[in-house]
Parts: C-alpha cells; sequence; structure tokens
C-alpha cells in the first residue's frame, strides 16, 4: 500500500486510494485475516479495563468463535481490500431489541478495526456503508455499538457517522 510516511495524503492519493478500496463479504476462506485483524485490534486497546485481560489461547478461541459467526445468517463481516491487502473490517449482527422497548430489532456494529496505515482514507466509511445496506435490506432502521470510552478518535468518528452516546458502560471488579 503506498501511502505517504506518517498516514497524510493529499486528496489527490485519498481519491486513488478511495477508488482502489473494496468492500466484500468475508468468507470461511479468510478465516484467518478476519482472527489477524479482531485480535489485533484487541491488541490496539490493550489499555482498556475490559480489553487488556486478552487469554492466552485467544487466537484459537477466537477461530472457533469466527467461524461460527461467518456461518451465522443472523450476521455478517465485511473485509475491506486495497490493492490485494486487507485494511479493514467490521461486524455487523441483526440483534433483538429489548422486549418492552421499539425497534423489536436493530443492527449491532462491533469488531471495526482499520490497519494503521489505511486510517484517514475512507476505509470505516466504506465498510459502514455495506454494514448500513445490510441493515436496511434486514428491514433495520437503527444501528447500535460500544466503542472504547478512551479513544477520542473512534468518538469523533462515530459521531461523524451520525451515532450519540445514550449509555455508558461500567465495570466494578469484585473480589
Amino acid at each position: 500500500m503506498d501511502l505517504p510516511a506518517g498516514g497524510n495524503a493529499s486528496l489527490e492519493a485519498d481519491a486513488s486510494f478511495d477508488a482502489a478500496l473494496r468492500v466484500r463479504q468475508a468468507t470461511m476462506a479468510d478465516l484467518a485475516i478476519v482472527v489477524e485483524l479482531r485480535l489485533a485490534l484487541l491488541r490496539e486497546h490493550s489499555q482498556n479495563p475490559i480489553y487488556r485481560r486478552l487469554r492466552p489461547d485467544a487466537p484459537a478461541r477466537a477461530s472457533r468463535l469466527f467461524a461460527a459467526q461467518l456461518r451465522c445468517a443472523s450476521e455478517v463481516i465485511f473485509l475491506a481490500e486495497h490493492d490485494g491487502a486487507t485494511v479493514g473490517i467490521l461486524r455487523c449482527v441483526a440483534s433483538a431489541g429489548l422486549p418492552l422497548l421499539f425497534p423489536a430489532r436493530h443492527g449491532y456494529i462491533s469488531s471495526v478495526y482499520v490497519v494503521p496505515a489505511a486510517r484517514r482514507h475512507g476505509v470505516l466509511r466504506a465498510l459502514f456503508a455495506d454494514a448500513i445496506g445490510w441493515c436496511r435490506e434486514r428491514g433495520l432502521r437503527e444501528a447500535r455499538l460500544h466503542n472504547a470510552v478512551e479513544n477520542e478518535t473512534a468518538n469523533s468518528v462515530w459521531e461523524a457517522l451520525g451515532f450519540q452516546v445514550v449509555e455508558h458502560l461500567r465495570v466494578c471488579h469484585l473480589r
């Protein structure tokens, strides 16, 4: 991937990057790259109180879990590719809502990761567009997600894509 040093690209470079970017649905043949990218996401957040507790056997567990997710009809994993390299991932699930509230179902976005060299080049926006299309095809009219609170860049990006904070997840470690 030919990105300028430091990840800052001109508008012309962004346009050529966008033209070469492709988003597709992952298949079982992509299991190894799905595992690699999703573990990279967890490792990137190694200071987070929840995500820092990665199990030693995480790769084996991830392989089994993500294989089941790839086979599941109510979810999809999208991969973004640029010049033959996978540069991003996003998982979307058709989830049941709370039984006393509307909507009855919503899209839940998770496991979003863009490789550092490809950030700020529209990869997340392209993945998100396909996820929203997938949700709409299933009659879902709301999308939800969780993201790490300390990630100011992610907070800004999700807000720019129309998400607003509606609750906080809190953790209390019991001894």
